[in-house]
C-alpha cells in the first residue's frame, strides 16, 4: 500500500488538470475565502443571538457562508445541499426549533474562538449528542474553512476515496464517523507530510479525486470500468469545461485590473496590483509591471495590511496614501469583495477620502445591489461602495486616460444604490 500511496500521492501533485493544481494550489480565490467565511460565522452567529435568523436557508446569513464555500467548485460543488431547508423532512432542524438553532450558533461560536483541537472536538461531540436532525458532518466544511490545518473538508466523493484508499467503511452522516475519519486522515498526513501540506485540504483533494472515480485504483477499478462511458467521460470533459471557464475568467479579470492600472496612471496617480497577481499578463504585460513593487502601509496592523494588500487594484497620491480601491468580481463573492473594502474602510485614518468600487459584469449588477442593499452594509457603518460594470470602463476607459484629470471621472460611470 505504502508504494501504490506514493505513486498516486506523486500523480496527484503532478497532474495539471488535478484538485491540487487547480484548486489548492493555484487558486487565489481559495485563500481569499478563508477570510470571508469566517467573517460570515460571526454574522451567522449574531444572527442566532439576537434572533434574526430567520426560519429558511435562502436569505439567511448562513446561506452566504455556504455559498462561499461552494464556490470553490473544483472540489465543494454542491456543498450548500446539505443546509436547504426540506419542509417535508423538517430538516435541517435548525430553522424551526429555537433550541436547535441557538446550540447551532453556540457550536459555531465555540468552534470560530477556539484554537485547541481538543476544545473543537468536545464541541462536535456535545452537538452530536444532540441528534439534530439534518445537521451532520457536511457543517465539518465550514469547521474546514476556521481551522485548516486541523479539520479535513468533508463530502460523498471524500468518504467515498477514504474508504477505497483504507479499505474503510465511514458513513457520510456520522459525526463520530467523520472523527475516525480525520484521525485516519491526519496520521497519514504527518507519515507522508513532505507530498502533502499542514492544510489538510491538499490530502482531502486527493481522497476526492480517487473518490468521484477520476483516478483509478484497485479497489475502484471495476466500478470505474462500468461507468467509464456513462460518468468517467462525462466528469473529464465537465472538469476541461470549468479549466476552460476558469481561465476565461482569469482573463476578465486580468483585463480590468489592467485598465484600472492604466487609468489611474493617466490620471497621476501610483497604483497597486493585488499581491497575488503581479505575475498575470494582459497583452504581453505583466500587471506587476503597472504597480508599486511594494505597499507600505506603516499605520495598518500587519494582519490587515495581508488582507488590503488582496485588494486587485489600490490608487494611490504622492505621498502613498489610498485614495481608491476597487475589488474586480468576475465569478466571486461579492460578499468577500465588501468585506476587504470594509477592512480598508475601518484601517485608514479619514476613510471619508477613500472612493470604494466594485468592479463585476453586467449580468451580476442585480446581485450587487442586492448585498450592498443589506442591513449589515447599511447600519452602523459609512462605508459608500459605488460600482462600475465591465461595459462601461471597457467603453470609456480610452476617453477617460485622455480627458480625465481626478477622480471625478470616475462618476460618470460609477453607479450607487
Amino acid at each position: 500500500m505504502n508504494a501504490i500511496f506514493q505513486s498516486l500521492a506523486h500523480q496527484y501533485r503532478n497532474d495539471p488538470e488535478s484538485v491540487y493544481q487547480i484548486w489548492f494550489l493555484h487558486n487565489e480565490e481559495r485563500l481569499k475565502a478563508f477570510r470571508t467565511i469566517k467573517s460570515g460565522v460571526q454574522d451567522v452567529i449574531q444572527a442566532i443571538q439576537t434572533r434574526t435568523f430567520g426560519n429558511d436557508f435562502k436569505g439567511s446569513v448562513l446561506e452566504t457562508v455556504v455559498t462561499a464555500i461552494s464556490e470553490q467548485k473544483q472540489i465543494f460543488y454542491g456543498a450548500a445541499h446539505a443546509f436547504y431547508w426540506k419542509p417535508k423532512l423538517r430538516i435541517p432542524d435548525i430553522y424551526e426549533n429555537d433550541e436547535n438553532q441557538l446550540a447551532f450558533g453556540r457550536f459555531l461560536q465555540a468552534c470560530l474562538h477556539s484554537q485547541q483541537e481538543e476544545q473543537v472536538v468536545e464541541e462536535i461531540i456535545k452537538l452530536d449528542r444532540l441528534q439534530i436532525k439534518g445537521l451532520g458532518p457536511a457543517a465539518a466544511n465550514i469547521l474546514y474553512f476556521l481551522h485548516p490545518t486541523l479539520f479535513p473538508p468533508f463530502n460523498t466523493a471524500m468518504v467515498n476515496g477514504f474508504n477505497l484508499l483504507f479499505n474503510q467503511k465511514i458513513k457520510l452522516g456520522s459525526w463520530m464517523a467523520y472523527l475516525d475519519m480525520r484521525d485516519k486522515i491526519i496520521e497519514v498526513n504527518n507519515e507522508y507530510r513532505t507530498l502533502f501540506s499542514k492544510d489538510l485540504g491538499a490530502i482531502a483533494g486527493l481522497l476526492f479525486e480517487v473518490g468521484s472515480g477520476r483516478y483509478v485504483v484497485e479497489e475502484n477499478a471495476e466500478k470505474v470500468l462500468q461507468d467509464i462511458i456513462t460518468s468517467q467521460n462525462k466528469n473529464n470533459l465537465k472538469r476541461r469545461k470549468e479549466i476552460m471557464e476558469d481561465s476565461a475568467e482569469s482573463s476578465e479579470h486580468t483585463e480590468m485590473q489592467a485598465e484600472l492600472a492604466r487609468l489611474g496612471t493617466s490620471l497621476g496617480y501610483q497604483v497597486w496590483i493585488a499581491q497575488n497577481d503581479h505575475n498575470r499578463e494582459w497583452k504581453g504585460k505583466k500587471l506587476g509591471e503597472h504597480s508599486v513593487p511594494r505597499l507600505h502601509l506603516p499605520e495598518i496592523p500587519h494582519q490587515t495590511a495581508q488582507t488590503i494588500a488582496l485588494i486587485d487594484v489600490l490608487w494611490l497620491d504622492s505621498s502613498g496614501h489610498i485614495v481608491s480601491a476597487f475589488e474586480v468580481e468576475k465569478s466571486t463573492s461579492i460578499y468577500s469583495g465588501i468585506l476587504r473594502l470594509h477592512d480598508l474602510s475601518l484601517s485608514v485614518v479619514n476613510n471619508n477620502s477613500v472612493h470604494f468600487y466594485l468592479v463585476a459584469p453586467n449580468k451580476r449588477e442585480k446581485e450587487i445591489r442586492a448585498q450592498l442593499l443589506r442591513p449589515a452594509f447599511r447600519q452602523g457603518t459609512n462605508l459608500a461602495i459605488s460600482y462600475i460594470l465591465f461595459s462601461e470602463l471597457r467603453c470609456h476607459c480610452d476617453a477617460m486616460c485622455k480627458f480625465g484629470s481626478g477622480l471625478d471621472v470616475l462618476d460618470k460611470i460609477a453607479q450607487t444604490v
